[in-house]
């Protein structure tokens, strides 16, 4: 193991050998040229060979310093660059930050921000619940949560991400030749849908279209009720009914003709997807640093 005062007297020497001067070296490590000079004159002492050569204008390392110095060089900046990174690494956040996200808000918000995240902060665990029940974030131990603006808590704060949400309404052609396409949203009553339950609520969601300024509900009806958005899409594909689904989590059905979009006129954009947490006096640095690394992408452009 190497000494203490001699890694010292090492980082001096290469400064030294370096800089070519007491003066310049001194300056770049905060020591005095004396005390460097000391520092030097023992290691060659311990050494016993001459490291330096010393006039009153300059100096050089001799051909001993010059290969002490392309021997330990490397090794001086490999440790330099260890212990600024033990510093850095002792003032980074830590803990645990508890986050709750609907499935499709963990995809688009949180695991595009994971690698980087986590390599500038390796001392922070994110534990990560991803469903989409709606819960009580607070009641429930969360620090935060990804959901959509319609099913959060008044009191949080919310910070808008991305862009707007659209659902529509879809359906298979082959549904759609066995049973008619519908003309309004209320003739969604007489036909077979496909419906969607919050996980944890005991009634199906009611399908919501836009008309004359302002947004109605349809309670509609049919043979199935799922609460997985991916399992109501796989039915439609099938034929089974009407979905109303994220138009995102179709276009790719729809531009092969798989399914059919329904209603346009009365389905439109909502804001969709929010960032929310407690209101608190003082925020512990590692949700701090989290909430930034997933709101940073969209702020400043409009949502």
């Amino acid at each position: 193991m190497i000494h203490p005062s001699e890694y010292g007297a090492l980082r001096g020497f290469a400064a030294v050998a370096e800089q070519r001067s007491f003066t310049r070296a001194g300056q770049a490590l905060g020591v005095s040229p004396s005390a460097l000079s000391q520092m030097v004159r023992g290691l060659e002492e311990r050494l016993d060979v001459r490291l330096l050569n010393r006039t009153t204008r300059s100096v050089s390392p001799t051909e001993a310093g010059t290969t002490l110095l392309a021997d330990v060089a490397p090794a001086l900046a490999s440790l330099s660059d260890a212990l600024d990174y033990a510093r850095r690494a002792s003032n980074l956040p830590a803990g645990t930050v508890r986050l709750h996200c609907f499935h499709a808000a963990a995809e688009m918000f949180v695991a595009p921000i994971l690698p980087a995240f986590m390599r500038t902060f390796p001392n922070i665990l994110l534990d990560l619940t991803i469903d989409d029940t709606v819960v009580d974030i607070v009641a429930n131990g969360y620090d935060a949560a990804i959901r959509i603006g319609e099913v959060i808590e008044r009191d949080l704060i919310a910070v808008r991400l991305g862009s707007d949400i659209r659902q529509i309404a879809v359906a298979s052609p082959d549904y759609l030749a066995e049973y008619g396409v519908p003309q309004t949203p209320r003739e969604l009553l007489d036909h077979r849908c496909i419906r969607w339950r919050w996980p944890g609520q005991e009634t199906p969601y009611a399908w919501e279209f836009f008309e004359d300024g302002r947004w109605f509900s349809v309670a509609v009806d049919g043979p199935l009720i799922a609460s997985s958005r991916a399992f109501t899409v796989d039915a439609a594909l099938a034929g089974l009914g009407i979905a109303f689904l994220k138009e995102a989590a179709v276009m790719d059905a729809i531009g092969n003709g798989r399914l059919v979009p329904l209603l346009d006129r009365w389905s439109v954009p909502f804001p969709g997807f929010y960032l929310c947490y407690p209101r608190q006096r003082q925020m512990a640095p590692a949700l701090r640093v989290l909430l930034d690394a997933i709101a940073a992408p969209f702020r400043g452009s409009g949502g």
